[in-house]
C-alpha cells in the first residue's frame, strides 16, 4: 500500500492531520491477483485513500467480521459467494447502503440487493462445475466426468479435490447445490460416497483446480471461471458444466456495520460497480460475468445461457439458520471422515 502518509517540506512541520490520506480496510474474497488489481487501480484514481487489504475466503471473511462485531476493524467486504454475505446482513454485521449505481446493474445483481434489504449487492456471477487435468485423466484411462454422478466413479479415487465449506463459499455453494438438486439426505449420501475419491479438502475455493493445473490432482470442483483462468494460462485443464444441472454464485459486496471509514467504503463501493472498472477485470485473470450491464464480459467466460442452471434459492441458503445447519451436518457426517 502507499507508504507516504505525510510530507516534509525542508525544515517545515508536518502537514496537518486533515491533509493526510483517509484509509479503507478491505477484505477481498477473490483470487489475490484480482484483489491486488482492484486495490492498485483504486489507489491510482483515489490518491486521498490508502487501502489496507487482506485476502480471505468467504467463510473466513464472515468469521472475521463476526468476531470483530463489537469493534469492527473492517470497512468493506468485496467478493466471494453471496450466501455468507446474506447471512452477515441477517446477523446485523453489514450495513444498509443503496448505491447510486444500482440502476446500472444486471437484474440478478439488483435482486441480490433487494433480497438482502440492501445489505449486500451483486458484483459478478459464475456457474459451478469443475476443471480436470486432461493429461492425468488420459494417462490413467479415465473418461472425463460430465455429470455429478460420474464423480463417484471408483477410477477417480484420490483424484478429486474440493474445498471445506466452512472456509470456502465455493464449497458451500456446492453443498447447497447438491441439496437443491437431490434433496438433503440424498446429497449427504452422495458426498459420503464421493469422499472415497477426495484427496484433500482445501481452505480456498479455487485451490483445487490450481492443484489440478500443477498436476497434483486429477480434478477440482470449483466455479467454472476459475477453471477457465487456468486453461487461459496455458495449463491442460478441461472445463465441465454438470449434465444434471448446477448452481451458481452471485459474488457480492457488503459494507460492515460500525465501519470506521464509512465514506471511504462508499467511495470504493460505487467505484467498483462502474462498467469501466468491471471491464478491466480480465486483465487480472477474472472471467466472471460482471454485474454492471454495460461492462464488457470476458470472451472466455462460460456462457451461462448454455449451462443448465438450477433455480438457486439464495434467500434460503443464505439464511443464517439454514447455512449453520448445513455446515454443522457437513462437519459431523463428512468433515469427520478420515481421508483414504
Amino acid at each position: 500500500m502507499k507508504s507516504l502518509k505525510y510530507a516534509l517540506l525542508g525544515g517545515l512541520a508536518l502537514l496537518p492531520a486533515s491533509a493526510m490520506a483517509d484509509e479503507l480496510n478491505l477484505i477481498c474474497s477473490a483470487d489475490v491477483v484480482i484483489c491486488e488489481k482492484l486495490v492498485s487501480e483504486f489507489e491510482a484514481s483515489h490518491s486521498d485513500i490508502d487501502v489496507n487489504m487482506v485476502r480471505l475466503s468467504s467463510g473466513e471473511a464472515y468469521a472475521k467480521i463476526r468476531a470483530e462485531a463489537r469493534n469492527p476493524q473492517t470497512d468493506l467486504w468485496w467478493g466471494g459467494t453471496g450466501d455468507p454475505h446474506l447471512q452477515a446482513g441477517q446477523d446485523g454485521l453489514s450495513s444498509k447502503y443503496e448505491s447510486p449505481m444500482l440502476s446500472e446493474l444486471q437484474d440478478w445483481a439488483q435482486g441480490q440487493a433487494k433480497v438482502s434489504d440492501y445489505h449486500t449487492v451483486g458484483v459478478y456471477s459464475g456457474a459451478l462445475g469443475w476443471g480436470y487435468n486432461t493429461e492425468i485423466l488420459e494417462g490413467k484411462g479415465i473418461a472425463p466426468p460430465k455429470c455429478w454422478a460420474d464423480l463417484l466413479d471408483p477410477a477417480l479415487k484420490g483424484e478429486i479435490q474440493i474445498a471445506d465449506p466452512n472456509s470456502s463459499g465455493t464449497a458451500y455453494t456446492t453443498l447447497a447445490t447438491l441439496v437443491q438438486l437431490l434433496g438433503e439426505d440424498e446429497a449427504f449420501d452422495f458426498l459420503k460416497k464421493m469422499h472415497a475419491n477426495v484427496s484433500q479438502y482445501t481452505k480456498s475455493g479455487s485451490a483445487p483446480v490450481k492443484a489440478a493445473a500443477r498436476g497434483e490432482t486429477g480434478l477440482g470442483i470449483v466455479f467454472q471461471h476459475d477453471a477457465v483462468a487456468q486453461a487461459v494460462a496455458g495449463f491442460p485443464i478441461g472445463v465441465v458444466a454438470p449434465c444434471e444441472g448446477t448452481g451458481y454464485e452471485i459474488g457480492s459486496m457488503s459494507m460492515v456495520e460500525g465501519a470506521q471509514n464509512p465514506e471511504a467504503a462508499k467511495t470504493f463501493y460505487d467505484w467498483v460497480l462502474t462498467a469501466e472498472v468491471q471491464s478491466m477485470m480480465p486483465e487480472a485473470g477474472s472471467f466472471q460475468i460482471p454485474s454492471n450491464a454495460s461492462a464488457e464480459a470476458p470472451k472466455e467466460a462460460p456462457d451461462l445461457s448454455t449451462i443448465k442452471l438450477i433455480d438457486y434459492d439464495f434467500a434460503e441458503y443464505g439464511s443464517a439458520d439454514r447455512r449453520k445447519a448445513l455446515l454443522a451436518r457437513w462437519d459431523k457426517e463428512i468433515g469427520s471422515l478420515p481421508l483414504q
